[in-house]
């Protein structure tokens, strides 16, 4: 296939471009390279023949007909968003803009292309979400692609309204679209103002390593190459209409994370042990919820498909990329609000 991923420079999106050239798929990566992207984390397969770069906004129409005219592509695979939490609590109307927005703009573009070239059958829209959608669990059960919307935060809200466009667009003008909602994704090249990097980049340095309320929230962990996986096999496998939960079936609170993480550095940086030692806990961001957890059996039963990394070794591995990787994470501690406490009020 030839497919367009948006978000390409982003953390999963890379992930995807990667492993979909490497499965011999023609990619075009389209990207507006805001603060959370990074060419390096393509640059692997930026010769390749079968990789092309478009730098656009998802909200330029003009752009995205332009873009799809020019690559006439087989599938959309839709990563691009914004997806920091924090940002989202101080920021929400860069979140509508980018989720909501760029979403309806890139469905428009979407159905144009696809209606021009005669409504192919083999025409596949994809769009990635998030288990965040479906608000908080308590100590027991799991999401499931029947779960009621609940979102709490304005990121979260914002990737359910871009959910049901996706799902309104199908319905209404035939749209062949497949959806995805994942859980917490961890792994190389994971811009450093998530939690993980975060620990490990301040375990690193030798300063606090936050934790938000008693670190007693949990989620479910996915290794974000068994995630780009996940997503091109649904692309290739799912059926039209249909939504998947794609989880990591590692679920871990945020404590016991850290202190994993924590035991890693110790290992390989023993003159600075024991890490944990810098666990602060901090006032809790607001709306936190509690607990994320998927069920992922509708990915097991009808596509064949499961992660295939635990939390132990995908901790072991992101571990050591980032202690191998200092020059890729070095310059991106100096982008707006990295390092900083965002989302207090």
């Amino acid at each position: 296939m030839k497919i367009l991923v948006t978000g390409g420079a982003g953390f999963i999106g890379s992930a995807v471009v990667r492993q979909a050239v490497a499965q011999g798929h023609a990619v075009v990566n389209l990207d507006a390279l805001t603060y959370a992207a990074c060419l390096a984390n393509v640059a692997s397969v930026a010769d390749d023949p079968n990789y092309a770069f478009e730098e656009a906004d998802i909200c330029d129409r003009a752009a995205l007909d332009r873009v799809l005219s020019d690559h006439q592509p087989d599938a959309i695979m839709h990563l691009a968003a914004e997806s920091h939490v924090d940002r989202s609590i101080d920021g929400p109307g860069a979140f509508i803009a980018t989720n909501v927005t760029g979403t309806y703009t890139l469905l428009e573009a979407a159905r144009a292309y696809w209606e021009g070239r005669g409504r192919p059958d083999d025409f596949r829209f994809h769009h990635i979400s998030t288990d965040e959608v479906y608000g908080s669990l308590g100590a027991t059960g799991q999401f499931t692609e029947e779960t009621p919307y609940d979102p709490r935060s304005p990121y979260s809200a914002s990737k359910a309204a871009s959910d049901h466009l996706v799902r309104a667009w199908a319905e209404t003008y035939g749209l062949p679209v497949v959806l995805t909602n994942c859980s917490n994704n961890y792994g190389p090249y994971h811009f450093p103002e998530k939690l993980i990097p975060v620990v490990i980049l301040n375990a690193l340095h030798g300063r606090p390593i936050p934790i938000y309320g008693k670190g007693e929230n949990v989620r479910d962990w996915l290794y974000v190459e068994d995630h780009a996986d996940a997503l091109l096999t649904v692309l290739k496998k799912g059926k039209l209409g249909r939504s998947y939960n794609i989880g990591g079936e590692n679920e871990a609170r945020n404590i016991d994370l850290v202190k994993m993480i924590c035991a890693l550095l110790d290992q390989h940086r023993p003159d600075n042990a024991p890490h944990a030692d810098l666990i602060t806990y901090v006032t809790d961001r607001p709306g936190h919820d509690l607990r994320y957890a998927i069920n992922p059996s509708r990915m097991r039963e009808e596509l064949g498909w499961r992660p295939s990394v635990t939390l132990e070794e995908g901790l072991a591995k992101t571990v050591a990329w980032y202690l191998d990787n200092r020059d890729w994470w070095q310059p991106l501690l100096d982008r707006d609000g990295v390092g900083q406490r965002l989302g207090k009020t």
